[in-house]
């Protein structure tokens, strides 16, 4: 509670990072936002490419519903190696809760997301794909995923400072997750005795989660996804916790 009553003290500061953030992304671009579309629609194009030259079945709403679903996570974690590193003078000159740089990073990213969601329906709809009334369980998805999101970026931000090779770790943890989430490959080639292990994986319920409001997919109530959304909230109270614990010397180590 102490920590939401600082944050909301310093909303002023909140707002200011956040439109920061938005206009250092896309300075000096002529097309701004559009990058933040351009680069999974170039990945889609190429799975895409690569499912038909290899005759792997996957149509294209699937596809491009997980890697814009993907690319959210996968923006908060690239840019939270730097969300400490590169603030040193804003960290030694000016007392403010520094949990603040990775949360404003978060929330700009989230904007962003925002308004591919809506490029997603339009392109849904011109596919001829039809709205569905799922749309209402989006915010449980999306909420989950800002979670995972958040947690990450307060530990890996946090971990930058004193272990700079957290950044090459992370990245190639991160390809591996990503082959190991339903991005670009139906569910149903995950073997049925390995499904309920493959649940467990934050990205996978959240995956089915965004396909069953777009797409109507499956999507399974139990306890398997269940235990997925509740790893989100472990590790957003790891990376809170390790933050919390690491943030009194950013100061001397940067």
């Amino acid at each position: 509670m102490a920590l939401i009553r600082e944050l909301l003290n310093h909303r002023d500061l909140l707002r200011s990072l956040i439109v920061r953030n938005l206009k250092i992304r896309y300075k000096g671009s002529y097309l701004g936002f559009f990058w933040s579309l351009m680069d999974p629609l170039f990945m889609v194009l190429v799975y895409f490419m690569f499912a038909k030259l290899t005759r792997f079945q996957v149509d294209l709403p699937y596809l491009v519903t997980g890697v814009l679903t993907w690319q959210f996570l996968s923006l908060c974690m690239g840019d939270s190696f730097h969300t400490i590193l590169g603030n040193p003078s804003l960290i030694k000159k000016v007392f403010f809760p520094r949990i603040i740089l990775p949360l404003t990073m978060v929330l700009a990213n989230l904007i962003n997301f925002f308004l591919s969601l809506f490029i997603l329906i339009g392109f849904l709809f011109f596919l001829g794909v039809d709205v569905s009334l799922n749309l209402f369980y989006l915010p449980i998805f999306i909420f989950f995923e800002f979670l995972l999101a958040l947690g990450f970026s307060l530990l890996f931000s946090s971990l930058m400072v004193y272990f700079q090779d957290t950044q090459h770790l992370v990245s190639v943890g991160l390809m591996s997750w990503f082959f190991l989430s339903p991005v670009i490959y139906p569910l149903k080639l995950v073997p049925e005795r390995l499904l309920k292990f493959y649940l467990l994986n934050p990205m996978a319920g959240i995956l089915m989660g965004f396909r069953h409001c777009f797409l109507e997919g499956p999507f399974f109530w139990g306890g398997s996804t269940a235990s997925s959304f509740i790893l989100c909230g472990v590790v957003f109270a790891l990376g809170l916790y390790v933050f919390m614990k690491l943030e009194p010397y950013f100061a001397d180590e940067l």
